[in-house]
């Protein structure tokens, strides 16, 4: 068998995750199906294929029993088979993706994030450029949860003038930094590593600026898989977005 490199695998297998995720949701099932369907499904196949490609590697997946041996393993894949399961059960949304990751000894190698329905992926194979600055006049566009946008990030854009943006699942905002379409992504409410593993590792091969919201590193493969913050955006705005940060956090 032939193995291909890790930023292409990445990227392949979440290419072929999105596509069988697209053929399931016209098959006609009820929204709760779909979901649970689109869950287990794009799980089995990517560990199925990951054992395949890379059997001496470990994995982390939302939708899998957690294996301590990751902790000890030099590789390990993170991955979320559905992000944004919530998006997929709805009907006409394109803001829902497939994420697949590699750590390595402490480092994110590579990384893929799929966005089926809006025919995209974007990956470490690739990188894709670095989006544009916001014009100086421009009001900074911060992407936020679309059924729950956190108090906080409602406080950070009256700091700084900006606009919210509502967007659906963590990769699809993540992504959307990445073209271009927003300016900002800032979490303070935690997620999971699956939640952006991969979008961070695509967003630091594109140029931008990721970290936690108090400026220090994002780290992955931890014992317990919790991230509670981050921030993604263009470097050139990270010393302002991080004051602005931290003004917010003291009148709180």
């Amino acid at each position: 068998m032939v193995f291909p490199a890790d930023d292409v695998l990445a990227r392949d297998l979440a290419f072929a995750a999105g596509e069988r995720l697209l053929k399931l949701r016209v098959s006609g099932q009820t929204a709760d199906e779909l979901r649970r369907a689109g869950d287990l499904g794009s799980q089995d196949f990517l560990a199925a294929e990951l054992a395949a490609h890379r059997p001496h590697d470990a994995v982390l997946s939302e939708e899998a029993v957690d294996d301590p041996a990751r902790l000890t393993a030099d590789r390990v894949w993170i991955i979320d088979p559905l992000d944004g399961t919530r998006e997929f059960g709805e009907e006409g949304r394109t803001d829902w993706a497939v994420h697949v990751a590699l750590w390595e000894r402490g480092e994110l190698t590579a990384g893929a994030v799929a966005l089926p329905a809006q025919d995209k992926v974007l990956s470490t194979a690739e990188p894709p450029p670095t989006p544009p600055l916001p014009a100086p006049d421009a009001p900074l566009r911060l992407v936020v949860s679309r059924s729950r946008p956190p108090e906080f990030v409602q406080r950070l854009a009256g700091e700084l003038g900006g606009e919210l943006v509502p967007l659906g699942s963590a990769g699809a905002k993540t992504a959307a930094v990445i073209t271009g379409e927003v300016d900002v992504y800032v979490h303070s409410g935690g997620q999971y590593e699956w939640d952006s593993a991969a979008p961070v590792a695509v967003a630091r091969s594109a140029g931008l600026h990721t970290s936690r919201i108090d400026g220090s590193i994002l780290s992955y493969n931890s014992e317990q898989p919790w991230m509670p913050d981050i921030l993604v955006c263009p470097v050139p705005l990270a010393d302002r977005l991080l004051n602005a940060i931290s003004a917010v956090q003291k009148r709180q």
